[in-house]
């Protein structure tokens, strides 16, 4: 959420800094805003909505200077307006803050400054960090900057820039992402790679408790207390057209065509001989797989729906017990962490507050935790014992796809490898199950190519509903689950998935003459009694859309109408299905005229609880 934009060198910033953040859109956002030092000073241009407000207000009124910051700013505190938006000043235009988190004791820190005389023309947090810099300044922007971010409590990644200084940027970070962009006499601050992978592809990934101090002709890294340090550059290998359009009319759209190549892309280098998995980047050995009691599973969102096949992918192939937990509920149950618990946590930013909230309880309680996440330098990744990239590349949309069945493919190479040191598995069994593995990409390149007009025409007929429902049972509820929440974040339908067996428990009452429900039956083991449900909503008068394996042709007597998926094992359905899941969505909200990348009040990146 939020986004945050600097740079300083040569150029002129102003352009550098809006096609930033367009490229950080995809955070999700209400505002956004520019400060740059120019020939008469700070000055600001600041609107609220989309970019294109800003735009106008700059092709208007244009900043001319070569050092500067931007921000998109989703709201927190202080609703959506031009007062609200960043970057926020102190009371004589000297001082210049972007800002993205939470600063939990904003209220006392803006007492304490107003009884000092300062004014408050915002409702947000940030607006105390200008003031406080203001006001421990004495002639050394760095050191104002770290006086005041001693104060703060929360949650914080920061740029500032100062007419005081204008030849240089400090930029601060506490649990908030934060990286460095390095170039040849110029320099760039970002909140997430694709803002700087234009201009540069080494950064310096900033840690909790680091700040960075730029100037055109280099950076200064040094802790809050002052010690500067030294940290390796890291190389940025994505293709920057990864990270576009590449000719489709969405982000989203572009991503779900994207996953034969971040299947592939995760398998890759990870089989051997078509036989044996191998994990670059798993310490875990054999002995401490042999010992482990329990697996937790902590995740948010799409990734929890991930975690919730993920656990019964581990469950059959190694027979060890897994929870799933939503990670904003994990700390607070007191969960009972042995001695041989690993935890995994799930997160595709791999910044998610949350989900590193919850990996760091469980290592408190000696738990060995393993990292599953797209971002390589990430909080997540830097943090877990172990770490299993999903190799997706960059993925913009707001509604995840491709890094939701990425997620699916590291489970199931996770899954086959435990099981290897478990011997859960027979030779033949587990080359069996590589082999199919191994065909999931053609067989979702074949769907993608196939004729999914079927699941468009479905979208026309449920775009202008109000309500809808999934149903599935074992995989395919979790799944459900999935699909529901892609639904209605992005078409804003009401939708609910409900575990099919449990209908007579309460969910039925839902249900009325020509309430959609999609059933999910690719279970073939629970097909007898998902058809069994089926017909107890179609006693109900529900229009039942059935997603079924090819040659189920039975289910055509019993739903309204039927879409067909590749066959493959049947833990491995989920990474098919989901395909046409994901385009329903997508046809649904085009359909209903929404903006597909950008779904109103949600963001990319969690990165506050």
């Amino acid at each position: 959420m939020c986004g945050i934009v600097g740079y300083i060198g040569k150029r002129d910033s102003q352009n550098i800094l809006l096609e930033g953040l367009k490229k950080l859109e995809y955070r999700g956002y209400d505002s956004a805003g520019l400060a740059i030092h120019t020939s008469s000073g700070l000055e600001l241009r600041k609107s609220k909505g989309r970019i294109s407000e800003l735009e106008n207000r700059l092709e208007a009124q244009p900043l001319a200077g070569s050092a500067g910051i931007g921000h998109t700013r989703w709201a927190t505190h202080g609703k959506p307006s031009d007062a609200n938006s960043h970057p926020h000043t102190d009371n004589d235009m000297k001082i210049s803050v972007v800002h993205n988190g939470i600063i939990e004791n904003h209220l006392q820190l803006k007492e304490e400054l107003e009884l000092c005389g300062y004014q408050f023309i915002s409702e947000t947090d940030t607006e105390v960090i200008s003031h406080l810099i203001a006001h421990h300044y004495e002639g050394d922007l760095t050191e104002a900057v770290r006086k005041a971010v001693s104060q703060v409590r929360g949650a914080y990644a920061i740029a500032v820039l100062s007419e005081h200084e204008p030849d240089k940027l400090v930029a601060v970070r506490w649990a908030s992402p934060l990286i460095i962009g390095v170039g040849e006499g110029e320099n760039f601050i970002g909140s997430d790679i694709p803002a700087i992978l234009e201009h540069t592809r080494n950064v310096y990934i900033l840690n909790d408790g680091e700040m960075a101090v730029l100037t055109r002709e280099g950076v200064k890294l040094m802790t809050l207390e002052g010690n500067f340090i030294a940290k390796q550059l890291f190389r940025i290998d994505w293709d920057l057209m990864v990270a576009e359009k590449n000719g489709f009319d969405s982000f989203m759209l572009k991503e779900i065509h994207d996953q034969p190549r971040a299947y592939e892309d995760t398998m890759r280098g990870r089989i051997e001989a078509r036989s044996t998995i191998v994990l670059p980047g798993i310490e875990l050995s054999e002995v401490q797989i042999r010992g482990l009691k329990q697996i937790h599973m902590v995740a948010c969102g799409t990734a929890y729906h991930a975690a919730l096949v993920g656990k019964t992918v581990i469950e059959r192939l190694t027979r060890i017990p897994v929870e799933v937990d939503l990670a904003s509920e994990y700390r607070y149950r007191m969960p009972v962490i042995r001695k041989n618990t690993l935890v995994i946590a799930v997160s595709q930013s791999g910044e998610t507050a949350d989900t590193l909230a919850a990996m760091r309880e469980a290592k408190q309680w000696g738990a060995r935790v393993m990292a599953i996440t797209n971002v390589i330098g990430s909080s997540v990744a830097r943090e877990a014992d172990d770490c299993l990239f999903t190799l997706a590349g960059p993925e913009i949309a707001v509604a995840s796809t491709k890094a939701y069945s990425s997620q699916l493919i590291a489970f199931y190479l996770l899954g086959i490898f435990m099981a290897q040191s478990l011997e859960t598995l027979d030779q033949a069994t587990q080359i069996e199950l590589i082999t199919m593995l191994e065909r999931l990409p053609a067989q979702v390149e074949d769907m993608l190519k196939g004729n999914m007009e079927a699941v468009r025409q479905i979208a026309e007929q449920i775009a202008g509903h109000n309500h809808l429902f999934f149903i599935g049972r074992g995989l395919d509820y979790s799944l459900a689950m999935e699909a529901s929440l892609k639904l209605k974040e992005i078409s804003y339908l009401h939708s609910e998935a409900y575990a099919a067996g449990e209908l007579k428990h309460g969910s039925l009452a839902l249900v009325e003459d020509g309430t959609p429900v999609i059933a999910l039956a690719t279970q073939e083991l629970l097909l007898e009694k998902t058809v069994s449900n089926i017909k107890e909503v179609k006693a109900r008068g529900a229009y039942v859309i059935a997603f079924a394996l090819e040659g189920n042709t039975e289910l055509e007597k019993t739903a309204d109408q039927v879409i067909y998926v590749p066959r493959t094992f049947s833990l491995f359905t989920p990474a098919l299905a989901v395909v046409p899941l994901q385009l329903l969505a997508y046809y649904t909200a085009s359909i209903r005229g929404n903006d597909v990348d950008k779904p109103r009040n949600l963001a990319k990146s969690v990165t506050v609880e």
